[in-house]
């Protein structure tokens, strides 16, 4: 059995925490495979202490900093506070705080108010009628 494939046994049954062998048994090899093995087991991954995070630093979640960015309507509480005051601002002046915060896009523009037609009464009474036809057509 060869040292080589001694060491590589070993190596398996070793325990995953401790990957190095002492410095004694490893052996330089030439070549570039020898290299190559040589660079994997130095770029081999150990158990360390993460440097990105700030000792204390609590990791936080992200759907609680969802919720905390998360748009919050205002309205029930907005509607209460203009309802409690007693002061009412006059017609005229909402009418024209509107029209100023109004775009000039006829999508902006609030819908044109129709008027209300009257029904059209006659001029003429029941009396006139009668009296036309008693001209008109010659019956007593």
């Amino acid at each position: 059995m060869s040292a080589s494939l001694l060491r590589r046994g070993l190596e398996l049954l070793e325990a995953p925490g401790r990957r190095k062998a002492p410095p004694g048994l490893q052996q330089r090899r030439d070549g570039p495979r020898a290299a190559g093995a040589a660079r994997r087991r130095k770029a081999a991954p150990e158990p360390r202490r993460n440097k990105a995070t700030v000792k204390g630093r609590v990791v936080k979640s992200a759907i609680e900093e969802y919720h905390k960015k998360k748009a919050v309507n205002h309205l029930r509480a907005n509607l209460q506070y203009m309802l409690k005051g007693r002061f009412v601002a006059n017609k005229t002046i909402t009418e024209q705080v509107l029209a100023q915060n109004r775009g000039r896009k006829s999508k902006d523009q609030p819908p044109k108010k129709v008027a209300k037609k009257k029904p059209e009464g006659t001029v003429f009474t029941e009396e006139d009628f009668r009296k036309f036809e008693r001209e008109y057509f010659g019956r007593p």
